[in-house]
């Protein structure tokens, strides 16, 4: 990617985060819950930018090491889920989200904690770039959903998910630093799935799940003019496939969580999606604000 189009990433985080914390984060917040992901970066920018009288009495929450970091670097208060059961609002990243607002979440391994924290909050609010806008599930996101395991049972997973449908689901390495597989905070595998055998949703503009606003007057997220696009056939598709993947999943003996957040755990009731115009797309229930 060239300086110039990272330029115009970076600042679409900044822009979408700024926007959701400045409508969001609570005037007499006590918990806040912190994602993970590159956008989460520029929340906590923010949020350390707020008076420090908004701020001070507040604690946050943390999905792992990263964001613990980075609430810690910005003088912040460190609280954990376990002594802070409920939240106030949870601020999260996503690596795909579909005109249902279901999300994949987890490309950096921390998709339990995500969950935990999230279906702790009163609300969860997404912030993205245009580039996790889709029109399906496992489309956009190439790797797939990720799926957390016990170690032992990956190849009983990954023969489950090959049975499912998913096509060449495999276990994410660690990468050049380190030899063999990625391991969670919690001590487990991750699994990469691809689905590519569904079909787009269709009149997502219109969903009840999104509202009437469509993000470029397309009917499809993520279809609108000057998006990468997705090959319509692909992916999931419609809410009922995605919903029904979560549940199955769920299912498997040795998953520990898998990375869809969807209605039956927690989706967001607000996204934000900053735009290569610089612009902020809004999905969501205007009537969450605050």
């Amino acid at each position: 990617m060239s300086l110039a189009a990272l330029s115009v990433v970076e600042s679409a985080k900044r822009q979408a985060a700024y926007r959701a914390v400045d409508e969001h984060f609570p005037a007499n917040a006590r918990y806040v819950g912190i994602g993970s992901g590159s956008t989460v970066v520029y929340v906590v920018d923010r949020i350390a930018q707020l008076p420090r009288e908004r701020t001070d009495h507040v604690t946050f929450v943390p999905t792992g090491y990263q964001s613990r970091e980075l609430i810690l670097k910005a003088g912040l208060k460190l609280g954990s889920i376990e002594m802070c059961p409920e939240l106030d609002v949870v601020f999260d990243g996503a690596d795909e989200v579909d005109p249902f607002l279901n999300c994949i979440k987890g490309g950096g391994a921390c998709l339990f904690q995500e969950k935990l924290v999230a279906i702790s909050g009163r609300k969860l609010i997404v912030v993205a770039d245009f580039r996790k806008l889709s029109p399906s599930l496992s489309t956009h996101y190439a790797p797939g959903i990720p799926i957390e395991v016990v170690p032992p049972a990956a190849n009983h997973v990954l023969a489950r998910l090959s049975h499912l449908g998913s096509t060449g689901p495999t276990v994410r390495m660690g990468g050049t630093a380190k030899a063999g597989p990625c391991i969670t905070d919690n001590g487990n595998f991750i699994i990469d799935a691809p689905f590519q055998d569904g079909a787009a949703a269709v009149d997502a503009g219109l969903s009840p799940d999104t509202g009437h606003e469509r993000v470029g007057g397309s009917d499809v997220l993520g279809k609108e003019e000057g998006h990468p696009g997705a090959a319509v056939g692909m992916g999931l598709g419609a809410n009922e496939n995605v919903e029904e993947l979560a549940r199955t999943l769920k299912g498997v003996v040795g998953v520990v969580e898998h990375g869809i957040f969807w209605a039956g755990d927690r989706k967001p009731v607000m996204a934000y999606f900053g735009m290569e115009d610089g612009t902020v797309a809004v999905r969501g229930h205007t009537s969450q604000h605050h």
